[in-house]
């Protein structure tokens, strides 16, 4: 069975715009696979807690000496790596906060980063062990930001990249504040774009 896992971040849950996007492109792939599954990991209602010292012990404590209180944790680590290993197609939802990601989003990813588990250091450098998966970011922000001048993009591309997931297609809709007309073409493009890879390559 085809598995697809959703990972939202919007404070406005199904009303925010970079959520919006990815639900598109999520109709379009159920349509492509009728019986395919769609997980959904809403990090703004469900946010991980932030990485603390104890925390990022428990994550890198061997599971025989772990204590319960670790276990927990490493736990809670665990079933958010499964649920990457058991997806084909991975969709992030991110919109830019402060010209970043949301802190909802980095605190996922310090729970996913596991040495030995999702990435490896190796002579050749690090290798991400997270592979074979299809991986979709879907961007919005309220401003317009050149070449050059995204932090968003290159922050996805080189942690989603670490843990193996290198095969990413980015779909931005930008200048969502600055005007109506503005907003309408900048959905219009992302909803061309979401129409073009998902009858390209029937969301695979």
């Amino acid at each position: 069975m085809a598995t697809l896992l959703k990972v939202q971040a919007g404070l406005f849950g199904e009303q925010s715009q970079s959520t919006q996007l990815a639900d598109r492109f999520v109709a379009r792939w159920r349509t492509a696979h009728p019986n395919g599954r769609v997980i959904v990991r809403d990090l703004n209602a469900n946010p991980l807690p932030h990485l603390t010292t104890q925390r990022f012990q428990a994550l890198n404590t061997a599971p025989e000496d772990r204590t319960p209180e670790q276990q927990i944790v490493a736990n809670e680590s665990d079933a958010l790596i499964e649920e990457l290993k058991n997806a084909d197609t991975i969709v992030f939802a991110v919109p830019m906060y402060n010209f970043s990601v949301p802190s909802t989003v980095r605190t996922y990813f310090d729970h996913i980063a596991r040495k030995g588990v999702t990435f490896r250091y190796t002579e050749a450098g690090p290798e991400g062990l997270i592979k074979g998966k299809k991986t979709y970011a879907f961007l919005a922000r309220g401003g317009v930001y050149p070449d050059g001048a995204d932090t968003q993009t290159p922050y996805l591309k080189q942690f989603l990249s670490f843990i193996g997931l290198d095969d990413i297609t980015f779909v931005h809709a930008e200048g969502l504040a600055m005007g109506e007309q503005s907003r309408e073409r900048a959905l219009a493009l992302a909803h061309a774009t979401i129409e073009e890879l998902t009858s390209a390559r029937a969301a695979a």
